[in-house]
């Protein structure tokens, strides 16, 4: 099982990454994680995503390819 945990601002641009990964075969991990980015002044998130159906692991592997 390969995992990824996505991470962004809390925008559309996130969303539209974690529909990516759904939309490459990834499946979601949970729920999201949200927190408070004070030295910004922003909110960021969190998703994690796993996936059974991969190539062999290998460290060098770019999981987002996956």
């Amino acid at each position: 099982m390969l995992y990824r945990l996505l991470t962004g601002l809390d925008d559309s641009a996130f969303c539209h990454k974690v529909s990516a990964a759904l939309a490459q075969g990834w499946t979601l991990h949970e729920g999201p994680v949200y927190a408070f980015d004070a030295a910004a002044g922003v909110m960021r998130c969190a998703q994690a995503v796993v996936k059974d159906d991969h190539a062999p692991y290998s460290p060098e592997m770019k999981l987002g390819d996956q």
